[in-house]
């Protein structure tokens, strides 16, 4: 097996890392074709090895590719959910008409969306979409009313007649089942169902009359769907039609005849039809998805149970030897029948291709717990694929049902609906180049909103809304069928230039950081603070033995910066991460605890100046945050927060003194300092709060500006937390407006009224207007005097972002959802990569995204990205997700650089270590023991190449000139020419003299060697 290791990775950087994404696939596809399973009954069992394996989190990055040419896009509806007229001209009643109105159910499928009066709304509907194939079923009961072929109904007929023709106009291939699961109720009342044999005779007639009768313009053939379903819940459970229980024999009984139902069929098409019509005929099979509980043997074998239970239970008997699992001839002798040898022989190989169904029908609906045999059910159509694959020796996989819900409440946008499309899909398409699985079509489930069974109408899974309060069901397209229509014309996801990685490099006064939300504080030096005096044995052992009872006189010495080992270590941690700045915060709360500026911690602020002062000497620059929003806990001096925090004015007063203070003693080794970081969370910060806050901010950046600047030469501005916003539907004028507005009232409630206008955003302005006037959530948007307008704007001197991940909104609230402050629903991708931090998954472009809107609000400013980081486990030192996040971030950034023109000047990763910043750190801890995590080297390699250099061209090491070496004694020079001198002559003399005096030593032991004897001590 070849796996993508770290290192890999990070060697491939060095030789251009821009063809990760190519090179990954390469290397996924060769997994696949080395890692072959034999193919086989029990195979499947090798499935969760395998995908444990895979190499995370390149596997389940979004793959950009597209489907083979040849490959079947389809629809699917079944009768009794869309036809309705259950009824009219001719029509008998099925189980489903008599199940319907028995016991506690309310709605029944009589009207349903009454495609059997519409069915040129319905084929109008298909070629909107584009598909090549449509998948549905015949009604039993509306050809042959009681079920035998001496009860046909020709109008019946001729509907379906009609339906093939005008499919056959559009060149939309008919998929047709046979039976899904609307049985004729007079067989049912005759003979008890499918649990009598002579059913399979009645089937194989009705088939024989259908292949005859319509077999000429059909190629594919579905004669049962679920069979696992009619025989479990409808028989067994009696959770859909018809609706028996209590008889824990009968579901088998069923099964049994239900496969030999299928094989008379298949047969029957095999010798009289196959030769002349030339189609394909198999069941559709139902499954679930399963992962083991925990990782033992014993739990995999319990998945593979309860995938044989389900799925096996019909698949093995058609697939592989014409009898059941052994799982279940083990646990179920008497209970599940025998097939004889004759049987066995009629039933196996009676499948012309995998019809596989997938989906809401069974999984977490129908599938009960003891099915599940203590394993966890997932959703995971790509293992599910692989396991057919490795189970049944590779058959040709035809999906004929997968989809999703949406609540019943919900329109034509039907966001969940769609990313599950999506996700299957992607998920197809990853088994198709990853894993050799041999899938040749696909059907979304389904065309319309109808009655969906079990549930009736309290879900719709529809690509179009039907209007079930309306006399003629209009249909409309949801978002989701235009989602599906892109696709298919498409064929799959192909790769935009957007997509690829990008190659070049960045200015070569980029400021490259990492940052931190603190720093290490300890107060006392840990240098010459010991007064114990020490004999060294140095012929003995070399130790330092303390003489008990002496001490040495305390020394007059001033502290020195380098007294502190925990900023020498901090530094040092700095430095070899090859960063040429590093972003922390202050403690407002610690450094002024009383909030009076005249009464500091100088302690602190000592500690502070020297961390500040060692960064300068290691040629790093320091951007300072001088408040640090926090959720958990206050970071205002308690007399302040008990005043009011930031509602009170005093505290305005109050910061702007502390930031001179902060100014004053840190400034000369301080270039880049924050006011307020990431002040803008809509859901902690009031808009009144903000509005001072702002105004603190303005007073502060003037204060520098006239006070300090000249002399200091920093720059000051604030950070704004900047997580990319994406409309749920990106072609949808109603979903763009909410996503604008979300933007405006995050990032353009700070941003506008100190880059732009002065004032809020007029949008937010808007809404805030809007929720004022209806008293909603007490919403109040204060206004800007002229006075603070002008104190306001313009006072930055760069734009900084935090950004970590992405969020979509929509404006459509689900049934179940309160809506936010804004009005929306915010929700993710599903097909995106998960971080461990709930509602923070990896979307790389929503960085590139948010730096093109700074641009294109703010022209020309430069921006700042002052934190970006991915949460991962802080065990997991071979972190594999951050290595992936760092590079497709960092690449993003580039491509808004060098594509889009943004005027980018740094990045900072975030954060430094572990310690400060649990989870997102570049550096591990165990103990007192620091661990260089694998994204440490991937950092540094960018660095190093100043980002993702073209193979083949100068470096930028070679292109960029180097930085100078840290020199205290050039700082010195440059600073107090005299001193300096003076100093450097100083140490010229004591060194002459020590050589002088060494030499003249050695030249008189020379001399005692020749006749004095030395004691030794």
């Amino acid at each position: 097996m070849v796996y993508i290791t770290v290192n890999d990775l990070t060697q491939l950087n060095a030789v251009g890392a821009m063809q990760l994404p190519r090179f990954m696939t390469f290397v996924l596809v060769i997994s696949c074709e080395l890692y072959r399973a034999v193919a086989g009954p029990g195979a499947g069992l090798k499935t969760w090895e395998r995908f444990s394996k895979l190499d995370y989190p390149g596997d389940k990055a979004f793959l950009y590719d597209t489907f083979p040419d040849n490959f079947m896009w389809a629809v699917g509806t079944a009768a009794y959910q869309v036809e309705g007229a259950f009824e009219k001209d001719g029509k008998g009643l099925s189980i489903w008409d008599t199940f319907t109105r028995g016991g506690n159910r309310i709605a029944t499928g009589d009207v349903g969306s009454d495609s059997y009066h519409n069915t040129q709304s319905d084929v109008r509907a298909l070629k909107q979409l584009g598909v090549s194939h449509y998948r549905f079923s015949l009604s039993w009961s509306r050809i042959f009313p009681n079920g035998s072929r001496g009860s046909y109904n020709e109008i019946g007929t001729n509907y379906y007649r009609t339906l093939i023709r005008k499919l056959k106009e559009i060149n939309v291939q008919p998929v047709i089942t046979l039976y899904h699961w609307d049985l004729p109720d007079n067989l049912q009342r005759t003979f008890g169902g499918w649990s009598d044999p002579a059913l399979v005779e009645l089937f194989r007639d009705y088939a024989d009359f259908c292949f005859q009768t319509f077999g000429d313009d059909v190629k594919y053939w579905i004669t049962i769907d679920n069979p696992f379903l009619v025989a479990w819940n409808g028989y067994g459970t009696g959770k859909v039609a018809p609706g028996i229980k209590n008889d824990p024999d009968l579901p088998f009984r069923v099964g049994h005849n239900l496969l030999k139902a299928h094989a008379a069929a298949w047969h029957l098409y095999d010798r009289h039809y196959r030769p002349q019509q030339q189609g394909k005929v198999s069941m559709a099979l139902a499954s679930h998805w399963i992962k083991p509980s925990r990782t033992r043997r014993e739990s995999l074998q319990a998945c593979q149970w309860s995938l044989d239970f389900v799925l096996g239970w019909f698949a093995r008997p058609l697939f592989i030897d014409g009898d059941y699992p052994p799982s279940m001839k083990h646990n179920l002798s008497h209970r599940l029948p025998s097939f004889t040898q004759a049987e066995r022989d009629e039933v196996r190989g009676t499948a012309d291709f995998f019809a596989l169904s997938h989906g809401p029908s069974l999984s977490y609906q129908l599938i009960d717990v003891s099915l599940k045999f203590g394993q966890i059910e997932v959703l995971d159509l790509r293992m599910l694929l692989y396991w057919i694959r490795a189970e049944y020796d590779n058959p040709p996989i035809y999906i004929v049902e997968s989809g999703w819900f949406v609540q019943g409440d919900i329109k034509t946008e039907d966001s969940k609906n769609m990313y599950y499309l999506k996700r299957f899909i992607m998920e197809t398409l990853k088994s198709i180049k990853y894993d050799g699985v041999n899938v040749i079509g696909y059907t979304h489930w389904s065309l319309l909103d109808g009655f969906e069974w079990h549930r009736e109408y309290d879900i719709r899974r529809g690509l179009y809304y039907v209007d079930f309060n309306t006399h003629n069901l209009k249909r409309r397209p949801k978002t989701s069928a235009n989602f599906y229509k892109k696709l298919i014309q498409k064929n799959g996801f192909p790769q935009l230039p957007e997509n690829r990685p990008a190659q070049g490099v960045f200015p070569c006064d980029f400021a490259w950081g990492v940052s931190a939300n603190s720093i290490q504080v300890e107060t006392t030096p840990t240098q010459f603070v010991d007064p114990s005096v020490y004999v060294w044995n140095i012929t003995g052992n070399g130790e330092l033995r303390r003489l008990e009872g002496f001490q040495a006189p305390p020394l007059r010495r001033a502290q020195h910066c380098a007294d502190y080992a925990t900023i020498r270590q901090q530094v040092e941690e700095i430095r070899r991460v090859g960063v040429n700045h590093f972003h922390f915060s202050l403690n407002w709360s610690s450094l002024v605890p009383s909030g009076n500026v005249t009464q500091p911690n100088t302690t602190l602020l000592g500690y502070y100046r020297c961390f500040t002062s060692q960064l300068h000497q290691a040629n790093i620059t320091s951007m300072v945050t001088l408040w640090h929003h926090t959720r958990q806990r206050s970071s205002l001096p308690a007399p302040m927060e008990a005043a009011g925090g930031w509602f009170n004015r005093d505290t305005v007063v109050a910061f702007v003194d502390y930031a001179r203070l902060c100014y004053r003693e840190l400034g000369p080794h301080v270039k880049m300092w924050i006011t307020l970081n990431e002040p803008n969370d809509e859901d902690d910060v009031s808009p009144m709060e903000g509005h001072q806050l702002l105004r603190a901010h303005a007073l502060a950046w003037h204060a520098y500006d006239q006070e300090y600047r000249h002399t200091q030469g920093g720059q000051v501005s604030l950070a704004l937390h900047m997580d990319w916003v994406e409309p749920a539907f990106s072609f949808s004028r109603e979903d763009v407006e909410p996503a604008n507005r979300v933007l405006d009232c995050r990032v353009g409630w700070f941003s506008e009224p100190i880059f732009g206008s002065g004032d809020y955003p007029p949008r937010m302005r808007n809404w805030f207007h809007q929720r004022h006037s209806l008293d909603l959530f007490h919403y109040h948007l204060p206004l800007f005097s002229d006075e603070d307008r002008q104190l306001v704007r313009g006072t930055y001197d760069f734009f900084a972002i935090s950004h970590f991940s992405t969020q979509l909104v929509t404006p459509t609230i689900e049934e179940n959802k309160l809506p936010s402050r804004l009005g929306v629903q915010y929700m993710g991708d599903i097909t995106w990569i998960r971080s461990p931090r709930p509602n923070a998954p990896v979307v790389p472009w929503g960085l590139r995204k948010a730096l093109n809107w700074v641009e294109e609000r703010y022209a020309g400013v430069a921006v700042y990205v002052v934190a970006n980081g991915v949460q991962e486990d802080p065990a997991r030192f071979d972190d594999s997700l951050r290595v992936y996040y760092l590079y497709s971030y960092i690449n993003e950034a580039l491509k808004a650089y060098i594509l889009d023109g943004v005027n980018l000047k740094g990045y900072f990763a975030y954060s430094l270590n572990d310690q400060r910043d649990p989870g997102f750190g570049l550096y591990g801890h165990v103990q007192d023991e620091e661990i260089l995590k694998t994204s440490l080297s991937q950092y540094q390699n960018i660095i190093r190449h100043n980002g993702f250099p073209l193979q083949g061209t100068l470096t930028s090491a070679l292109q960029c000139p180097s930085q100078p070496l840290p020199c205290s004694g050039c700082l010195v020079l440059t600073k107090r020419p005299v001193v300096g001198f003076l100093s450097l002559v100083g140490s010229a003399v004591l060194v002459t003299l020590g050589l002088i005096i060494y030499y003249a030593a050695k030249r008189h032991r020379g001399r005692g060697t020749n006749g004095t004897i030395f004691s030794k001590i």
